[in-house]
């Protein structure tokens, strides 16, 4: 029994029982996008609210942590997203590029964490929320960005160097 024509590769591909979609692409992705942002809009809501036990300066939406945000969506998103395409893609400038998102939000952590000191540090609902949201959930944005930075660091200088070496060879 021969199966239905189908979309797949390669063409000759035998899939027995296949049934072709009934909805239109443009429908699935559409259905597939509208519930994906549903889903993430309600996460973020819950887990805003709930992450505002360990720091109620969200809730609050205190000036200084407002502005941190605001500038981390604004320019390091998009900065990390066209790392992401860097990398792939094996862009020259990938490094640099990590490197400069990765001091970006280790400055914002700073501020975020010498602010709420500054202010006395009582942003908290308890003890387990300071250090389980506060200070665990927080954790990643020093360490991951720290050690990026670090290996991009040690990329740029070793490329410097051996671009030096090449220039003393040549003379």
């Amino acid at each position: 029994m021969e199966g239905q024509p189908h979309p797949y590769a390669p063409t000759d591909l035998k899939l027995l029982g296949y049934v072709p979609n009934f909805l239109t692409q443009s429908t699935i992705v559409s259905v597939y996008l509208l519930a994906s942002l549903l889903v993430v809009s309600l996460i973020w809501i819950v887990s805003g609210k709930e992450y505002s036990k360990g720091d109620s300066r969200y809730a609050a939406r205190d000036a200084a942590t407002v502005t941190v945000e605001g500038l981390t969506a604004v320019f390091e998103g998009p900065a990390s997203l066209l790392a992401v395409y860097a990398i792939a893609s094996g862009k020259s400038y990938s490094y640099i590029l990590q490197f400069a998102v990765c001091l970006g939000q280790l400055y914002g952590t700073a501020v975020y964490f010498l602010t709420a000191f500054l202010e006395g540090d009582h942003f908290a609902a308890s003890r387990y929320y300071y250090y389980v949201y506060y200070i665990g959930a927080n954790f990643s944005w020093v360490v991951i960005p720290s050690l990026i930075a670090m290996r991009c660091w040690k990329k740029i200088c070793s490329a410097v160097q051996a671009q030096g070496q090449k220039k003393t060879k040549s003379r």
